[in-house]
């Protein structure tokens, strides 16, 4: 079995719920990357004392302000991670912020809307792209062949909440806003995917199942654990390769319907 062993990893909204357990994953794995890079938007705020606590401990964990609805906010942390990795590339990116807003389509404002785009879908753009130098430079200089997650990376933490095929929990929680948002960010990524592909940049959404997280526990408590789902998906991630390119996986690895 591939293992996942990427040198640097970037995890975005990473002071609570699936971010913040997969960097305690990642820094707990025996062959754990050299870098792994914690970012969320008020990391000295009482947001984040278990990512704080991580960080003085190891210090392959290295916490970085970004707000992934501010552009200047991405710009800097890029820039913060480039000076940080002396001239190497980023491995692994992680889009995984996110936010959700529980309404019903009469009730659904523009602002509502505008709101959870910004975080969910142009938030993911925004980071990516800062980060595509790196993730380039990743990939010139990796020796492996193919595309991997250890060699360089995009993983959209997506939702089957927005498969158009199903519309997982529609009478539990509409949360119109969200939904749509996840719908467009499979999109993105499959855009990614194509625009990417001769970089050797593997691009996949993932839905990390319905976990017991604050945003999971919205419309009921979630039947999922959330060190399970993690665990899961790192030992996933280092099985996929370009045949996954573009692909929408849950968090075994299985492709979804989109």
């Amino acid at each position: 079995m591939a293992a996942l062993e990427p040198r640097s990893v970037l995890v975005t909204g990473s002071n609570r719920g699936i971010g913040l357990e997969l960097v305690r994953q990642l820094v707990e794995k025996s062959n754990r990357p050299e870098w792994i890079f914690a970012t969320c938007r008020n990391p000295e705020g009482t947001e984040a004392p278990v990512l704080q606590n991580l960080a003085a401990k190891h210090q392959a964990v290295v916490i970085i302000p970004l707000d992934v609805s501010d552009p200047s906010s991405i710009r800097a942390a890029a820039a913060r991670v480039t000076e940080q990795l002396k001239g190497a590339g980023l491995n692994l990116l992680i889009n995984n912020a996110g936010v959700a807003k529980l309404s019903a389509v009469e009730t659904k404002t523009p602002e509502n809307m505008s709101e959870v785009y910004q975080t969910n879908v142009i938030g993911p753009m925004l980071v990516s792209k800062a980060f595509l130098p790196l993730l380039r430079k990743a990939a010139q200089e990796s020796p492996q062949k193919g595309m991997s997650c250890s060699k360089a990376a995009i993983v959209n933490i997506s939702s089957r909440a927005g498969m158009i095929t199903e519309l997982l929990g529609w009478y539990t929680g509409p949360a119109i806003s969200y939904r749509c948002s996840k719908a467009a960010l499979n999109m993105l990524t499959r855009c990614m995917s194509l625009g990417f592909a001769e970089d050797e940049i593997l691009c996949i959404a993932l839905h990390p199942g319905w976990v017991q997280t604050e945003m999971g526990n919205m419309v009921g408590l979630a039947p999922m654990m959330v060190d399970g789902s993690v665990q899961s998906i790192l030992n996933s991630l280092g099985r996929l390769s370009e045949k996954d390119n573009g692909v929408f996986v849950d968090w075994e690895g299985k492709a979804l319907p989109w």
